[in-house]
């Protein structure tokens, strides 16, 4: 199963892309894609969309992992997150990729086991879990890998649930 994970926002979005095989994570690719607060929103709107779709095209994800949005305070900032969100998960859409949301607490305790890990431990845990050298950079990037491990974790658990209800 390949994932690609995503933190997503609008001037910067994370993502990274694993495998996950024989209880195993294979690290694939980590990164962020960059808009220019200098353009006009539309147009980062278009760069997401296009290289998230880049990303689906170069290594055919089987699922989509994203974190949902929490927001307590800045909701200018909540919309346009969400407006970039939106094109994401259109991209994923598109392609028939199945989209999986995970809170920040779902994937502090799927990576670290406890929910008000802070964001150094998981970060440390991503780069152990992965077998990096270096932890991931930028922590857009580190987090979208984070999603995506948990993913794997929580995907693992409901197909085991489901098992276990058929027998």
């Amino acid at each position: 199963m390949i994932i690609l994970g995503i933190d997503p926002g609008y001037a910067i979005i994370g993502y990274g892309i694993i495998e996950y095989e024989n209880s195993m994570y294979i690290y694939n690719k980590h990164g962020a894609i960059i808009t220019d607060a200098k353009d006009d929103f539309a147009s980062r709107l278009e760069i997401i969309f296009n290289q998230v779709s880049d990303l689906i095209n170069e290594f055919n994800p089987s699922e989509v992992a994203i974190e949902k949005l929490y927001f307590q305070s800045n909701h200018k900032t909540a919309i346009d997150v969400a407006q970039a969100r939106g094109v994401i998960l259109l991209a994923a859409r598109k392609y028939k990729i199945p989209i999986y949301e995970y809170t920040p607490l779902e994937v502090k305790i799927s990576i670290t086991g406890y929910g008000k890990a802070q964001k150094h431990q998981i970060m440390e845990m991503t780069k152990k879990l992965l077998l990096l050298k270096d932890t991931p950079k930028p922590d857009d990037a580190a987090d979208a890998l984070a999603i995506a491990i948990c993913h794997s974790n929580c995907f693992g658990k409901k197909i085991n649930k489901l098992l276990m209800k058929r027998r």
